[in-house]
């Protein structure tokens, strides 16, 4: 069980630090010729044909686990890729990043009273504990006392953002242990890909794209480089170890290690865009690493002890 964890929790943590890149890559296109939706097109329909061989050879003999579970992986398109990231992307238009990441990651208090309301799991003292001292330390990393007046624009898109973010933690907990991750991985990117270019088609929603040079790192590059790390590093990577990963250690958890997403954000801005961390968002990391220890250690503490099997009566097993 243990072993397990630790495989989770490494893979929660490749999965945040991937998708912390996905701002640094986006931005030289949104604010050039790119719609915010045009982007996530791109990134996650890229990512779902690249991972659609592997999922194709995952599911020889097994395509009676993608039917049993075709609904999951359509709700997962739909709130967890389509959603989050077109919410996101729109919210960054008219907010700084950091606010919208803020409002984003609110989406970690609704899988808390997800869990509480629907499956009776009320948080536990060092959960709540946890859950305080990482959105403190969340505020100290995104430095938010320059922000100015927020568009309630911005704001509604936010906080859309964090319904999918909350709905992408939920729904990748709880996934049938037959459904291999990279079906879910690219099923989801391809019908969130899907929904979005009917909806942009129709025009309900704005999209827009263009092939002239970006500015990226300091440097006029070909669009084509932050496409490829959008859909090959952000999209492919991310989704696939981060729905690996929350399988592991269940949608609470997995979603609190998803807030080390901001302090890599933080990271990639200053190596590549050389945005030096300021002392507050320092301390804000230590924070954010610090409540999910709580929430880590409260975890191990609600875990059942085995129990050695009785030689007159068959012995049960199963995670949960």
């Amino acid at each position: 069980m243990r072993e397990r964890s630790g495989v989770g929790l490494g893979l929660a943590l490749l999965s945040a630090l991937t998708f912390a890149t996905s701002g640094t890559f986006a931005r030289p296109l949104i604010t050039g010729e790119w719609s915010a939706v045009a982007v996530v097109i791109a990134r996650v329909g890229i990512a779902a044909l690249v991972l659609a061989v592997p999922a194709l050879l995952a599911l020889r003999g097994r395509w009676p686990v993608l039917r049993r579970n075709a609904f999951t992986v359509t709700l997962f398109g739909l709130l967890g890729v389509a959603m989050a990231q077109a919410c996101f992307f729109n919210a960054v238009r008219y907010l700084p990043v950091g606010v919208a990441l803020l409002l984003e990651y609110l989406g970690i208090v609704l899988v808390v009273g997800w869990t509480w309301l629907v499956h009776g799991q009320r948080p536990r003292r060092l959960t709540v504990a946890g859950s305080l001292t990482a959105l403190v330390g969340l505020v100290f990393v995104l430095d938010l006392t320059g922000a100015g007046r927020l568009d309630p624009v911005g704001v509604l898109w936010g906080l859309g953002a964090a319904v999918g973010l909350a709905g992408y933690f939920v729904i990748a907990g709880r996934l049938d242990d037959e459904l291999p991750s990279v079906v879910m991985a690219s099923g989801g990117m391809a019908v969130g890909a899907l929904v979005l270019l009917l909806l942009g088609a129709v025009g309900a929603l704005p999209l827009a794209a263009g092939t002239a040079d970006v500015s990226f790192a300091g440097h006029r590059v070909s669009w084509l480089v932050p496409i490829a790390g959008l859909s090959l590093i952000a999209a492919v990577v991310a989704y696939l170890s981060g729905v690996a990963g929350t399988r592991l250690l269940g949608a609470r958890l997995s979603s609190f290690v998803g807030l080390t997403e901001v302090m890599f954000a933080v990271l990639i801005a200053w190596l590549v865009l050389n945005e030096l961390p300021t002392l507050v968002q320092l301390a804000g990391g230590v924070l954010i690493v610090g409540g999910v220890a709580l929430v880590r250690v409260d975890e191990l503490r609600s875990a059942p002890a085995p129990v050695a099997p009785v030689l007159a009566e068959p012995a049960l097993s199963g995670d949960r």
